[in-house]
């Protein structure tokens, strides 16, 4: 016997089929590229959740890390990044962007690296670091604010000025590292966008481990580290709902319009619960859980 979550005893439900066409069912896969793909992200629209669609999609005709041709990426008002990995553990994921600069290539940025306002993430632990600021940085502010530079990082910045890429961006190596700042805490500004041309810097990267060898940068892990937060779907029992449904094959998605929980299983089957069996089911009947939708669904609010 399935038993379904327990819920607070205001909650309400109903079980019962209806018939969509299959050309309705959403076509959810659990990996892109060479990345699992897992709730809350799913591969496109109706995997996953809402919440997260369609900022992080899985897209055909590039080249992912491992030479495929399919990429999850995440999609912002600045432009669309190549998501390098996923921890499920953590929630988070990392980023390259690709006007972010590191040790071997460093090229002035020709355009902002952003987050929406509205959006379901936030910047994680990885250390911006602004280059060939015309300032110095120790006053360096954002619209008259304090000095946003943590100086007490300034071996960061000289390790980073020894950089053989510091050459394209017309600094000389091992040049004093008063044009270079440790944006620590980084702030996104009130347009959400890490917007170098009024800070007046020429470049940026962000650092998210020194490896091995703490003075070595061209040793260093580069990227940007983002955080994801829990869904109200988690928070009453949905992880397990989840949980089941992946384990039985399934990949966790919504059904639209109201966006409803369902586990869409292989050959366009939708259940309510899990994929067991519905090899056997009809191809067109859908076993559905309606839900109190401001209880137990995918939010449409910021989570962050």
């Amino acid at each position: 016997m399935r038993y379904f979550p327990r819920l607070p005893q205001y909650f309400s439900f109903s079980l019962f089929f209806i018939h969509l066409p299959l050309q309705a069912m959403a076509s959810c896969n659990n990996s892109c590229g060479s990345l699992p793909v897992r709730y809350p992200f799913g591969t496109g629209f109706g995997c996953g959740s809402p919440l997260f669609f369609p900022s992080v999609t899985c897209t055909s005709g590039g080249i992912s890390d491992d030479g495929g041709s399919d990429q999850l990426v995440l999609t912002t008002h600045t432009g669309t990044y190549p998501i390098n990995s996923i921890s499920y553990s953590t929630s988070t994921l990392t980023i390259s962007p690709s006007t972010m600069s590191n040790c071997i290539t460093m090229l002035p940025s020709t355009a902002n690296f952003g987050l929406d306002w509205a959006g379901p993430f936030q910047l994680g632990p990885s250390m911006f670091v602004l280059l060939g600021c015309s300032a110095n940085t120790s006053s360096l502010s954002y619209k008259n604010s304090a000095p946003i530079c943590d100086m007490s990082q300034s071996h960061v910045c000289e390790s980073l000025y020894s950089c053989p890429g510091m050459l394209s961006l017309g600094i000389p190596i091992f040049a004093p590292a008063n044009s270079c700042c440790v944006y620590s805490p980084a702030s996104l500004g009130p347009k959400g966008e890490l917007d170098l041309a009024d800070l007046h810097c020429a470049a940026y990267t962000s650092v998210m481990s020194y490896g091995d060898v703490a003075t070595d940068p061209l040793r260093w892990q580069y990227g940007v580290v983002l955080k994801f937060g829990q869904t109200r779907f988690e928070e009453y029992g949905g992880a397990e709902m989840c949980g089941a449904c992946e384990s039985s094959g399934g990949v966790c998605g919504y059904t639209p319009p109201r966006n409803y929980f369902s586990c869409v299983c292989a050959g366009g089957v939708n259940s309510s619960i899990d994929c067991t069996g519905q090899d056997k089911a009809p191809r067109d009947l859908c076993p559905l859980i309606l839900l109190d939708p401001d209880v137990i669904k995918f939010p449409a609010e910021n989570i962050m």
